[in-house]
């Protein structure tokens, strides 16, 4: 796999030559290890992260420490958008869902920066995006079965990878769903059984993306149209 570069980012890519002369200094590149946590509810973020490789989990952790996904973000975003929309922290969690490579800027930088006509328009659509993918995450939680869910997050994380297999755990999954371990395991092979997957423990390789389309609700299709019409597509590095 060829060495990251900022601009394997699609908000990174999309920045003005200006900008990004202003950024790159600032810019530093960071491993992301599975199920690290980039930031806790309710801490204060030091930094803002843009994956290129990796993706991370939005999480919403309540009080008896079950969580459930409200959001994932890969190289079409960045991970810290209470920085400029006015707070120093938020009550979600950030975990880190596949392992990868990505870069992360001091808050304090990107504060600076918002007042940047490109660099706002930029971020505000992106929180639109991100905004729209909440919400029909809550709305897909509770209306759609748990093997739709399971299928709209595999190709979420698919948009946001470069190959077909997503290695994590049990664990991490049911986290993200907000399920027992057991139905994960359950929708998983259901899956499988329907020849969309093969699945192994930590292990998922999908073998039919179409047909994950087809069983999946239409919470996808959504999302996915909304980030295609406020984000610019990724250039050619």
């Amino acid at each position: 796999m060829p060495l990251t570069k900022p601009e394997h980012n699609h908000l990174l890519a999309a920045l003005p030559a200006a900008e990004m002369a202003r950024w790159k200094p600032n810019l530093e590149l960071v491993t992301f290890k599975l199920a690290t946590a980039l930031y806790e509810s309710g801490a204060t973020l030091q930094y803002v992260y843009f994956p290129t490789t990796a993706i991370v989990s939005l999480l919403y952790v309540m009080e008896d420490g079950d969580s459930a996904e409200i959001a994932v973000v890969g190289n079409e975003g960045l991970v810290g958008i209470s920085i400029f929309m006015g707070g120093e922290s938020t009550p979600s969690r950030a975990v880190v869902q596949s392992a990868g490579k990505g870069y992360r800027i001091p808050s304090s930088v990107l504060k600076d920066e918002f007042k940047f006509a490109p660099v706002l328009h930029l971020l505000l659509r992106y929180t639109q995006a991100l905004i729209t993918q909440m919400s029909q995450t809550a709305v897909c939680n509770r209306h759609h079965s748990l093997d739709q869910q399971l299928c709209r997050w595999l190709l979420l994380s698919l948009d946001r990878l470069t190959g077909n297999e997503l290695v994590m755990t049990q664990e991490l999954i049911s986290n993200m769903l907000g399920v027992r371990r057991e139905g994960v395991t359950e929708a998983a092979l259901k899956l499988q059984k329907a020849g969309l997957v093969q699945y192994a423990r930590g292990h998922i390789t999908v073998l039919d993306r179409p047909g994950l389309e087809k069983r999946t609700c239409e919470c996808y299709a959504v999302v996915k149209k909304e980030y295609d019409r406020l984000l610019p597509a990724l250039k050619a590095i």
